[in-house]
């Protein structure tokens, strides 16, 4: 979960180099970001560094990382029309750097830990292109859902069919898992989530290459969970809102699960650090199938003594 970012003082010197897109369209700099958390903290798995908007900017809707505010969409899209003037998505041509970064983290790798390759799922990344940027009703987003029902779809396709070629590319390039992100997508009732996303992720996850795992993530879903299983994934991922065991016996033991630590553990003292873990391993029970892992990313201002010492109070508590 967000491995890389600004907590670590590395990437902040690389943040000082480079702007946010040139640093992603850079494959040897996003493969050393890739890579600066693995002998750092002693994860278990390298995850790609790449960003969720990626494949937004071939859309032709004008994206900007905007300083302080973060993704601004200049052309939202809010309509059909807007819908029908989104340009087609190349992917092989609109992100070869990924790919490459994708291949050059690997290589480095040299079998140590597997690299995991991630998207955002498409109701995330159609709730930015619709909305415009980051926001908190999301009241573009259902306003299209509800009005434009047939729009809404074509987005949604759109988004899948471009996705789903990400991801293999990923794959095709040497990522041996991947995760589908769906930041936003606990903003849904679960009719909603039926209705306007749960073909789409469906469709999404059956177009991934046969045999790769696939991580289904989202927050604030403890009203989803069983959606989200029905709608695919080997592994679905449980944010800090729900407790590990029951959300664990909701969806069924026959699917793993990832989870769920607050990230805001990471700024405690590590003593209750340790009693946070320890809970979590115990809900866990000693069943195959649970990944450690934080239930949303690494906050911006966590010591990152914290967050190695997390790694290896887990490493030590799931080895007993």
């Amino acid at each position: 979960m967000r491995q890389a970012g600004r907590f670590l003082p590395e990437y902040r010197a690389m943040r000082a180099r480079y702007g946010f897109l040139e640093l992603c369209k850079n494959p040897e700099a996003a493969a050393e970001v890739t890579l600066q958390p693995i002998d750092r903290l002693g994860v278990d798995a390298a995850i790609l560094f790449a960003d969720i908007l990626l494949l937004v900017e071939p859309l032709g809707v004008g994206l900007e990382f905007a300083k302080g505010e973060g993704p601004v969409i200049h052309r939202p899209v809010r309509g059909a029309v807007d819908v029908a003037r989104l340009q087609p998505v190349d992917v092989d041509s609109a992100v070869p750097f990924v790919f490459e970064t994708v291949r050059t983290v690997v290589r480095a790798l040299g079998g140590r830990v597997p690299l995991i390759g991630f998207a955002d799922a498409p109701f995330t990344v159609a709730s930015y292109v619709v909305e415009g940027g980051a926001s908190r009703d999301y009241v573009h987003t259902k306003r299209l859902m509800y009005e434009e029902p047939e729009a809404w779809h074509r987005l949604l396709s759109v988004l899948t069919d471009a996705t789903a070629r990400y991801l293999n590319g990923q794959i095709a390039a040497g990522a041996v898992a991947v995760q589908v992100f769906d930041s936003w997508v606990g903003t849904l009732s679960p009719a909603d989530y039926r209705t306007f996303v749960l073909p789409h992720v469906a469709a999404l996850i059956k177009a991934i290459t046969p045999g790769v795992p696939v991580i289904h993530f989202g927050t604030g879903t403890a009203t989803l969970l069983p959606l989200m299983r029905e709608a695919g994934g080997n592994v679905i991922g449980l944010d800090w809102r729900v407790e590990l065991d029951t959300a664990w016996a909701s969806i069924g033991h026959d699917v793993a699960v990832q989870g769920n630590l607050d990230p805001v553990v990471l700024m405690a003292k590590p003593s209750y650090i340790r009693q946070r873990v320890a809970d979590i391993l115990r809900r866990a029970g000693g069943r195959p199938g649970h990944i450690f892992n934080l239930g949303h990313g690494v906050l911006p201002d966590t010591p990152v003594d914290h967050v190695k010492a997390l790694v290896d109070m887990v490493h030590e508590m799931s080895s007993k």
